[in-house]
């Protein structure tokens, strides 16, 4: 099965999803700062969001501030890897989520068909996240699946 989200998502006016500007660490430790999750050392991170088969990022065009993030990883053959997924808290958190969600399945879908998919994520995107096909383990172990 392949996902394809029936729901319309349109990000609010001047937001955008980059994939192509890599955000700094720093960026990205200060948003998942704001998510309640873990940081890490600069030049790790770094290094980690560079050598990611590719991301995605939520920005503003007014604002040089970063919304939401997400990068992946994988073997493009088996796995798939979504790491730092993370949005700022706020009225359009779980709508960051979301998106982010649905253009990294998408692409996953047309480009590594087949990879089961595993998922970093704080506890505010488990919403998200149930709405886009994820499991979250009834016994509360915090891992996830996506079967496609």
């Amino acid at each position: 099965m392949q996902y394809f989200s029936k729901k319309k998502l349109v990000l609010p006016e001047g937001y955008f999803v980059n994939s192509s500007k890599l955000p700094s660490a720093k960026e990205v430790n200060k948003l998942l700062t704001s998510c309640g999750c873990e940081t890490f050392p600069m030049k790790l991170l770094s290094e980690a969001i560079e050598k990611s088969n590719f991301f995605f990022a939520i920005q503003n065009e007014l604002k040089n501030k970063l919304y939401g993030f997400v990068r992946v990883t994988s073997d493009r053959g088996l796995n798939a890897n979504l790491w730092n997924l993370s949005a700022s808290p706020g009225n359009n958190q779980q709508l960051f989520y979301s998106i982010l969600l649905k253009v990294t399945l998408e692409k996953i879908n047309r480009e590594m068909p087949g990879c089961s998919i595993s998922v970093q994520a704080p506890v505010s995107s488990f919403k998200s996240l149930e709405e886009s096909g994820f499991i979250i383990d009834p016994n509360g172990i915090r891992v996830m699946g996506y079967k496609i």
